[in-house]
């Protein structure tokens, strides 16, 4: 009996329960109860459940004592590269998912499910939208500034910035690309923000405009010809490609799955790139980028100014583009609703329903929907944009 109870002593002196009790141990105690409000933000209020559900079961296991699910010191050490060595001889599932993180292929490919269930009619039809597009990547380089003037190294404020994009898989590639210590901070900032949309966007909205511009009610769009859309792809790879190269990969890829909804001769692929793949990489990217947010890189000051500045970035964007729609107004004579420049943003379809809700809150008969998406889909080309202007800026400083 007395080795019996010997042995349950030191079976539990080894488990994790002790680890708790050791100095420290609350760190894994707090990270546990941040990654339990995550999966109930996903799974209860239903917050970007997609991502936040892995990211947040992810951030669940890192923390578990004695669980090493993932040895970061594989992908961040002094010589800033893969040590494939320690890899070979020590890595797990974690690990080997965290390399489709680490060498920026997972973004790219939810940009090309992404391509695949956007409908770029409306940015072709009325082609100034892409200007509230890009005003509302203000809030980015807003952001940028702040982070500087709190401390950050320059790749670290491009990476805080990029949250302002309401962009998640941007986010991450350039977090990556630039500052892959702070990318568990800056993923679930950006992804609880983008949920947020509803409730951050609104007031901006209300605070910058009058009660009879938020009642103007927009002209139909013209008809977009089929040539017209399959150029458009094509068209843009090729201008930003050559114009920015470090944003290549991603409104490359963000094109070619436009490119081949648009077409139609290619349905079987179109349809594993924006269901069987997209999920499969929703999957390994929500889960791996979770695994790398422990108690070290996460219970610090850095994180809370992360979501500060994520909120900063946030608003100014939102507000970057409602500014610029009241331009567009004021230089149409009245043609342009400026709320339809908060969908500059490029949380798609969210931010446009967004605009439409405010706009029928003060018109019910006005349909904005179809008009903002316009901006939305030209943010999500504008945040790939801001992003590698980042990159280009900031890589190896």
């Amino acid at each position: 009996m007395e080795a019996i109870l010997t042995n349950l002593q030191s079976i539990l002196a080894n488990s994790g329960f002790a680890q708790f009790f050791v100095d420290g141990g609350y760190r894994y105690v707090i990270m546990i109860a941040v990654a339990c409000v995550l999966l109930y933000l996903a799974i209860v209020r239903q917050f970007e459940p997609l991502l936040l559900l892995p990211i947040g079961f992810g951030m669940l296991m890192a923390n578990l004592p004695l669980d090493n699910i993932i040895h970061m010191e594989i992908f961040i050490n002094d010589t800033q590269q893969i040590n494939w060595e320690l890899l070979g001889s020590s890595g797990g599932l974690a690990d080997y998912l965290y390399l489709g993180v680490k060498l920026g292929i997972y973004p790219p490919l939810i940009f090309l499910g992404i391509g695949t269930m956007t409908d770029f009619e409306p940015l072709i039809a009325r082609p100034s939208s892409l200007l509230m597009g890009a005003a509302a990547q203000l809030g980015i380089f807003v952001a940028y500034i702040g982070a500087r003037l709190l401390g950050f190294t320059p790749a670290e404020a491009a990476s805080i910035g990029i949250i302002g994009g309401a962009d998640g898989p941007t986010a991450i590639y350039t977090t990556t690309r630039l500052a892959p210590a702070l990318l568990g901070s800056v993923a679930v900032a950006a992804y609880c923000y983008m949920a947020l949309v509803p409730v951050i966007q609104p007031p901006i909205m209300k605070l910058l405009t009058t009660d009879k511009e938020r009642r103007i009610v927009m002209e139909a769009p013209r008809k977009v010809s089929r040539t017209e859309k399959i150029l458009f792809p094509i068209v843009v790879t090729l201008l930003v490609s050559l114009l920015l190269p470090d944003a290549a990969i991603l409104v490359g890829c963000l094109m070619l799955g436009n490119l081949m909804k648009e077409t139609g001769v290619v349905e079987r692929i179109t349809k594993t790139a924006g269901n069987e793949l997209m999920n499969i990489i929703t999957i390994f990217l929500g889960f791996s980028v979770g695994c790398t947010t422990n108690a070290e890189t996460f219970l610090n000051m850095r994180t809370v100014l992360v979501i500060v500045l994520g909120v900063v970035a946030f608003s100014f964007g939102t507000a970057g583009g409602v500014i610029l729609g009241k331009i567009m107004c004021f230089v149409t004579h009245g043609k342009i609703n400026p709320l339809i420049g908060s969908a500059g943003v490029s949380a798609v379809p969210m931010a446009a329903r967004v605009s439409q809700k405010v706009g029928q809150e003060y018109n019910p008969s006005n349909y904005l929907l179809m008009h903002a998406m316009g901006p939305n889909v030209a943010g999500v080309i504008g945040s790939a944009v801001a992003a590698g202007i980042l990159i280009n800026m900031c890589q190896g400083m």
